[in-house]
């Protein structure tokens, strides 16, 4: 399996959990594009979201990691645009689920709830669950009509 380029975004609230992503997904061989922030000095989501989405729109990364206070900021952006599937994910079962039933191409991770050691099984799992297709690419095609 292609080991997929990873657009990499946070806030301030999110910037800790998303330097230990970065350390985490460097460490397994992931090719990151990281849109920042650099520090944990107060900043506005979607001005990090937004570009990291639309290098995955672009076909520039394959999947996105985006990470807030909450998770939910990051996912309301990431999921205005058609064709994202972000899922707000706060542990590995949900992870997996993301993929197998939805093929959610955008983790989005609270900072303020997870450490490394969540936030490594979860990026495990995520990257390494395929899509299982069948009755779910039915309903995700009805998702694509809905963004028509």
């Amino acid at each position: 399996m292609k080991r997929p380029v990873v657009a990499l975004a946070s806030d301030h609230a999110g910037f800790r959990l998303k330097e230990i992503a970065k350390e985490i997904l460097n460490e397994i061989g992931i090719s990151i594009q990281d849109f920042g922030t650099d520090s944990d000095a107060s900043v506005d989501y979607p001005d990090y979201a937004k570009p990291a989405i639309a290098s995955i729109v672009a076909g520039k990364a394959d999947r996105g990691v985006l990470v807030c206070g909450s998770g939910i900021g990051m996912s309301i952006v990431a999921n205005k645009f058609p064709g994202i599937r972000a899922a707000l994910v706060s542990d590995a079962k949900t992870a997996e689920m993301s993929r197998k039933h939805n093929d959610a191409n955008v983790l989005v991770l609270p900072g303020w709830k997870l450490g490394r050691p969540e936030a490594e099984e979860i990026l495990k799992v995520w990257l390494g669950t395929e899509f299982e297709g069948g009755r779910h690419q039915r309903r995700l095609d009805k998702i694509r009509d809905v963004e028509k």
